[in-house]
């Protein structure tokens, strides 16, 4: 399969409790679900998370400062390690969203692609394969991550704040790939 034609199936999510009906939602849980993510709709875990109106707004608004931010690390790189993290945590879900905003961002459906058929082994570019092995230790066991894997990042690069983005972005996919979990699981899209 040519990397110009490789594409990410999209996944549906499905939650395990009842989402929280707009029709019927709160004042506040209607003021919480305005701050979504990416700020284009209102999903079934926007509206399952919405059951805790408070805790969903300091969830979104940590999220969208890491993943979102102006200035940094760049928004593909923050999605690499996004995609690392939800690999490693086996949530196929985020994983899959994060691989095609990876692909958008960057225009690398080749790292994609290279993820699918091999897992996170590679062989990648220098540069991708430093984020890739970082973000993989910091996923599976953070106190392994050593000097070594931040001076790839820097020989490629990466100044200390960005390597700092890219620290929060695996690391609060290691915290949303759980919830995710425990809150429903990935289903194929209907129609595709």
């Amino acid at each position: 399969m040519s990397a110009s034609r490789f594409k990410v199936k999209a996944l549906a999510w499905a939650p395990y409790i009842e989402p929280v009906d707009v029709a019927t939602a709160s004042e506040e849980q209607l003021a919480a679900m305005q701050v979504t993510p990416s700020n284009t709709k209102v999903s079934a875990y926007v509206r399952t998370l919405a059951h805790d109106p408070e805790s969903y707004v300091a969830r979104t608004k940590l999220f969208n400062a890491i993943m979102y931010a102006k200035g940094g690390l760049d928004r593909a790189e923050r999605e690499l390690g996004a995609l690392v993290a939800s690999a490693v945590n086996r949530c196929v879900y985020c994983a899959s969203v994060h691989a095609r905003r990876y692909v958008e961002l960057s225009g690398r459906s080749d790292v994609i692609e290279e993820i699918y058929m091999r897992g996170l082994d590679g062989p990648f570019d220098p540069k991708i394969q430093a984020i890739v092995d970082f973000c993989r230790t910091l996923s599976q066991t953070p106190a392994q991550v050593g000097r070594d894997q931040v001076q790839a990042l820097r020989d490629h690069g990466l100044s200390k704040a960005e390597i700092v983005d890219l620290i929060h972005s695996a690391a609060i996919f290691g915290w949303a790939n759980r919830l995710m979990h425990t809150l429903g699981h990935s289903t194929p899209v209907e129609g595709r």
